[in-house]
């Protein structure tokens, strides 16, 4: 063994000799720089409803049944730190982009608290929760579905800014066409209406209607998925450059792991509502521990070799409705233990940077 490869065994077992690593420091990265997003415990569940006293006298009676309950995210700790792009990772049906909603203050979660720049809303004066609320906006997945058809272009960039107060009226063509430009588009389209451009060209109006309001952070809701492969290539750039030239962060959510290696810093992996596994994107594509990511990695086709291998997930997501216990992937993982069926694993540190939940890791 090489020297070099002594010194990371070591830096390795160090960072494994102390297991009992809470889930938050699990997705901070190297610096001192306080977090832009910070989730806490965050849970968000659909379909909950207040029950009084009658209700509960027929469900104990058995004359009713409680509401059913969707568990969208499952006490989810996530640390986004200025600058940086945190990928978000998960089969369709995972809750990223529920967590990716609540990030972006679209959704309020129904456990955990939000901080943003280190505070709660609750403790931020109205002037900073108004700046807050501006400095995170979201890319939605549909190009054709998130712009308002009845409004032109220029209505859908400007409106919020100008509602805002960030632009004054003798100034708005300007600002909006300064918007379009640095999103790729030709000002002189400004008067046109969305159906009149194509779906790459929305999303660039998405683009640019999420940028006039001068914002820290964008959250990236599979932003490139309904779009061309070449149009792809062109929006992904586009991110790159808007990082480089107004030192955006992203939480750029996606299915797709090709994607999320080009762009992403750091990778964060869902599983049913919770993560199970965080850690720098050349450790998980080198060295993936949980078997949910070895298995997402398995899926992508080996293009390098003359075998395409493509080995697919066993079974199907199960339904938020009706989780299983303990370990949510346990039906699925060839290496699933007694124990996985009844204690949920938590989030561990297994090297530096590196966490997973997965009770594998206690036999080592």
């Amino acid at each position: 063994m090489s020297g070099t490869e002594r010194q990371t065994d070591e830096a390795r077992r160090d960072a494994t000799a102390n297991p009992a690593r809470d889930a938050r420091d699990a997705t901070a990265t190297q610096g001192d720089a306080t977090p832009l997003i910070e989730l806490r415990n965050v849970s968000k569940r659909f379909g909950e409803r207040p029950v009084g006293a009658a209700g509960r006298l027929l469900q104990r009676a058995g004359l009713s049944k409680p509401p059913a309950v969707t568990r969208a995210v499952d006490g989810v700790d996530l640390i986004v730190r200025p600058g940086e792009v945190v990928g978000l990772v998960g089969e369709s049906g995972c809750g990223k982009s529920t967590l990716g909603r609540v990030a972006a203050g679209l959704l309020t979660p129904s456990g955990g608290e939000v901080r943003i720049n280190g505070l709660r809303p609750a403790d931020m004066t109205p002037a900073q929760a108004h700046q807050a609320r501006l400095k995170v906006q979201m890319i939605f997945q549909d190009p054709y579905a998130s712009l308002n058809p009845r409004l032109r272009v220029d209505e859908i960039v400007g409106e919020a800014a100008r509602i805002h107060g960030l632009v004054g009226r003798g100034e708005f063509d300007d600002y909006v066409s300064a918007q379009l430009q640095r999103a790729g588009l030709d000002p002189a389209l400004r008067q046109r209406y969305p159906h009149q451009f194509s779906g790459g060209q929305r999303q660039r109006i998405g683009i640019a209607r999420a940028l006039a309001v001068q914002p820290s952070m964008l959250v990236c809701d599979e932003a490139v998925a309904a779009l061309d492969v070449s149009i792809q290539a062109q929006i992904l750039n586009l991110f790159m450059d808007l990082r480089e030239d107004l030192g955006l962060t992203y939480l750029f959510i996606s299915h797709d792991l090709g994607v999320v290696e080009h762009l992403s810093d750091r990778v964060v992996i869902m599983y049913l509502g919770r993560v199970v596994e965080t850690a720098t994107v050349e450790e998980v594509f080198q060295r993936p521990n949980h078997p949910y990511t070895q298995a997402l990695l398995a899926e992508i086709p080996d293009l390098k070799s003359r075998r395409k291998v493509y080995t697919a997930i066993k079974g199907e997501i199960p339904s938020p409705l009706n989780p299983p216990d303990g370990c949510h992937f346990h039906p699925r993982c060839p290496h699933a233990m007694p124990r996985c069926k009844t204690e949920v694993p938590t989030l561990k540190g297994i090297a530096i940077h590196h966490h997973s939940a997965c009770h594998l890791n206690d036999m080592h």
